[in-house]
């Protein structure tokens, strides 16, 4: 057979995506079979999330893949030997260094797209060669983090990363939940006002979604308000966030955007929350529209899943933080907060390296908490602290079996009870933004999207148990009902509508509408007819919950190993939960999962290392 045909073969048995095959076709016609099965494999990696396919692990490939299926075997013979790959793919004119306009990268034994790897090389290109010092008064800087920062015995990373941020163009500050990220940025943003030189400041606050730019605006306009600044002062603190859409002027019915490189932002300041939702395409695409001498402060959480999409770009920023700082941005950092910052051993990446801060300490769990203990224990992988965890018959957590028929009604019935708030406020008729406010203490999580234990499964249970319980009324005609909430899955940024942005249809005199919650704190109604993609969202997956915050959120794990249930999912699932923490799980199954690190295989990292 030839390797064509063993491809095609393979997209039938769904080894492979058909994509991934006409790819193959496309960038390997009339060359090696090595290069036609090379290109379907990183094409299938790019499906997967990751920013290309490293050489290396074609042995592993063969190995894992040829044990469990024959077909594998075959392409892997017809393909020739390993360790011959590069050279055939160095003699096709489908690859280049880099240098040349091909639609494919080697690039140190990675293949890439070529997309991919620009990308790659404008990140890595900005946060080495980019990150200019800024200068200022350092008695001044330090006067004004000691008003904004109270004494500390001990080191105050939040002091510490306020410091970072307003002594270098970049800043990435990373936390857990509770470290207090919104807060270290209102102190540093207060600072950076008593302390610039421009005659005006124009910051803009941003996040990758909707549901997570409305929270950056409430909390940290609550925490600037409290902040003792004069009314000049704070005139020039922004009073909202919007969508990393919205702001770079994402074009209706186009992959534009307005602002570019050639069109930058107007802007001296910008944050940006929730950075590890941040895929690689829409990193590279909002550092070509910075000005050249702006101000950017990521903000996020590096133990978070990663973006839907490709990479993985705050955790391999932020795979650097440990190494610690250069010998002298530890003195610097020392001299200007008051208290000894150590300096790590490190030598690679030390410009990166010097422009990261970690928050270390979580203000919103204490020791008493079952959610903040089992975050702990889960992010560290540690399956007998997490057993010990649960043992410990903490008040705001439980685990609950998920391994028969009446475990799973349970599980719905649960579910039902703890929407009994939105669903009386529903049947009240109470005003769009009460019932908007009630709907989000609440949530279902899981980490699929089809199937009983999917979100597409549970979105249609819970709706015929409400529905039986005549807490909502289905019609026969229509997906659409009273109280139905809606997960926008597509950007519209005509109707200022973005992936991630919940909604509940409603009728209030006019026929049903569907409101939504603004960064503005506005609340606006659409027809439904004129959403965007969008599914119901009684329940939805964890990945779409990333940004938001629920005061009772319930995890629901499949009864069988899955892939992608992996430690930073449950972690991140974990994290959503405020007060209250349900998960529906099999113990054996959750331990295994939390021994899993999620993988997304880039060169960013190393990147950082040859160019810092």
């Amino acid at each position: 057979m030839t390797m064509e045909s063993l491809l095609l073969e393979a997209a039938q048995q769904k080894l492979l995506r058909p994509l991934d095959v006409q790819f193959a076709f496309m960038v390997g016609q009339n060359a090696h079979p090595a290069v036609m099965l090379t290109s379907a494999l990183l094409s299938r990696a790019a499906g997967e999330g990751h920013v290309c396919l490293p050489l290396s692990l074609l042995q592993e490939e063969e190995q894992t893949s040829g044990r469990t299926h024959t077909l594998w075997q075959a392409l892997f013979e017809h393909a020739g030997p390993l360790d011959e790959v590069e050279s055939h793919l160095q003699k096709s004119p489908a690859v280049s260094d880099g240098s040349e306009a091909t639609p494919l990268v080697l690039s140190e034994g990675r293949l890439y797209l070529n997309r991919m790897w620009r990308n790659e090389l404008t990140i890595a290109r900005f946060f080495t060669q980019s990150d200019a010092v800024v200068t200022g008064d350092p008695e001044q800087l330090s006067a004004a983090l000691n008003a904004l920062f109270p004494a500390s015995d001990d080191v105050d990373w939040q002091k510490v990363a306020a410091a970072v941020a307003l002594t270098r163009r970049i800043a990435v500050i990373s936390g857990g939940p509770g470290t207090g990220k919104t807060t270290t940025v209102a102190r540093l943003l207060a600072a950076l006002i008593q302390t610039t030189t421009l005659p005006k400041c124009r910051i803009r606050l941003a996040a990758p979604t909707g549901k997570a730019a409305a929270r950056l605006t409430e909390s940290l306009g609550a925490a600037l308000r409290q902040l003792p600044l004069t009314d000049q002062q704070k005139a020039l603190l922004p009073t909202e966030a919007g969508t990393l859409h919205r702001l770079l002027g994402a074009l209706p019915g186009s992959q534009r955007l307005r602002y570019h490189a050639g069109n930058p932002l107007h802007l001296d300041v910008l944050v940006v929350d929730e950075a590890s939702m941040i895929d690689l395409p829409m990193m590279a695409r909002l550092i070509a529209a910075l000005p050249a001498h702006a101000r950017v402060i990521f903000l996020g959480d590096r133990d978070q899943l990663a973006s839907v999409e490709a990479g993985a770009v705050l955790g391999d920023i932020c795979a650097w933080v440990n190494e610690g700082y250069t010998q002298d941005r530890a003195e610097e950092l020392s001299r200007l907060t008051g208290s000894s910052v150590p300096a790590g051993t490190g030598t690679q990446a030390g410009a990166l390296r010097d422009s990261l801060a970690l928050l270390r300490t979580s203000y919103r769990f204490g020791s008493d908490s079952g959610i903040g203990q089992l975050a702990k224990t889960v992010n560290e992988g540690d399956v007998k602290a997490m057993r010990r965890v649960f043992s410990q018959q903490f008040a705001d957590i439980a685990l609950k079996p998920l391994r028969t028929t009446p475990d799973y009604e349970a599980m719905l019935e649960e579910a039902c009870a703890g929407y009994a708030d939105y669903l009386e406020l529903l049947k009240a008729r109470a005003q769009p933004a009460e019932i908007l406010d009630a709907f989000s203490h609440y949530q279902l999580l899981c980490a699929l999207r089809e199937g009983p234990y999917g979100v597409g499964g549970l979105n249609e249970q819970l709706e015929q148990m409400l529905n039986r319980k005549r807490k909502i009324t289905l019609s026969r005609h229509s997906r659409w009902y009273e109280g139905r909430p809606v997960m926008i899955t597509r950007n519209d940024s005509s109707l200022g509508l973005f992936n991630g942005d919940i909604g509940i249809a409603l009728d209030r005199g006019n026929g049903l509408r569907v409101w939504f919650p603004m960064p503005d704190g506005t609340i606006k109604s659409v027809q439904p007819s004129r959403l965007p993609e969008h599914d119901t969202a009684w329940a939805m997956t964890v990945h779409k919950s990333q940004g938001s915050e629920f005061n009772h959120a319930a995890l629901l794990l499949p009864p069988q190993s899955v892939p992608l249930v992996t430690r930073e999912l449950v972690y991140t699932a974990i994290t959503r939960a405020k007060k209250r923490l349900s998960m529906y799980a099999d113990e054996a199954l959750l331990a295994k999962a939390i021994v899993v690190r999620t993988e997304r295989r880039s060169g960013l990292a190393a990147l950082f290392a040859r160019m810092g």
